[in-house]
């Protein structure tokens, strides 16, 4: 528990965690109260569509679970923490279990958050959550979220820089990923082995399947399957690594 408790402690003394907190849970409800705002009669008003802006929120909060992890390292506390804790790993599942609880309660606000602000801007519209993948979409993503601050750990641990790391890690989401659709012939269906693609199939937040009528190869369950397996594997990488080289 006291292990638990200076990861806390280490994660909020600074700022750029709390802005990117508020960041997470308010770029999707912004953006939300803005589709359902501003878009006319021939946009669904569904559950769906409240979470159309869930990968924005998402992408904070790995920057986020990038920084908590990085941090240690640039700011001297992770050698620190290794001399209060001789056994490395669990001090390194604590931070694993610490950054994902707080994305996972993110992902909730985010989540229940759009959903909510929809049904205020649409009173009209029918957003009660009639079947279990409405609760899915809606109450999935902290699940979703706290996967993303898992992997954005584990990328932390593993490169140790914060601008490498960021760099990496939003490259990935926001380019890599897409351009993966313009390679020939095979660029649809690689696309639909990535990492966060997966995520979106099981909590919402992407255009592109819609946009492009993709034929998923798996269901939501399976993806959400798939996006763990990865999510938990960069991390046990990042914990490996962090294990073995000098603070």
């Amino acid at each position: 528990m006291n292990v638990l408790r200076a990861e806390r402690i280490k994660l909020f003394s600074t700022r750029a965690p709390w802005w990117c907190a508020a960041l997470s849970v308010l770029a999707p409800i912004g953006f939300t109260a803005l589709f359902f705002g501003l878009s006319g009669a021939e946009v669904t008003a569904n559950v769906a569509n409240t979470q159309l802006a869930a990968s924005a929120g998402r992408t904070v909060a790995l920057v986020l679970a990038v920084l908590a992890a990085t941090s240690d390292a640039n700011w001297g506390t992770l050698k620190l923490t290794f001399l209060a804790v001789p056994a490395r790993v669990p001090a390194l599942l604590a931070k694993g279990a610490v950054v994902g609880s707080l994305c996972a309660l993110l992902g909730l606000a985010a989540g229940t958050g759009s959903w909510g602000l929809a049904q205020l801007v649409r009173p009209d519209a029918d957003l009660a959550l009639h079947t279990a993948a409405d609760w899915r979409l809606v109450f999935g993503q902290a699940i979703t979220f706290a996967l993303t601050g898992i992997f954005g750990v584990g990328v932390g641990l593993l490169l140790r820089s914060t601008a490498f790391s960021l760099a990496l890690a939003l490259a990935w989401t926001q380019l890599v990923e897409g351009l993966v659709l313009l390679i020939p012939r095979i660029g649809e269906d690689v696309y639909q082995w990535m990492p966060f693609y997966a995520a979106a199939q099981f909590a919402g937040g992407d255009f592109t399947r819609t946009t492009l009528k993709l034929s998923a190869p798996l269901g939501p369950w399976a993806y959400l399957a798939y996006f763990a397996a990865i999510c938990a594997a960069l991390f046990a990488a990042g914990v490996y690594t962090a294990n073995r080289r000098d603070a």
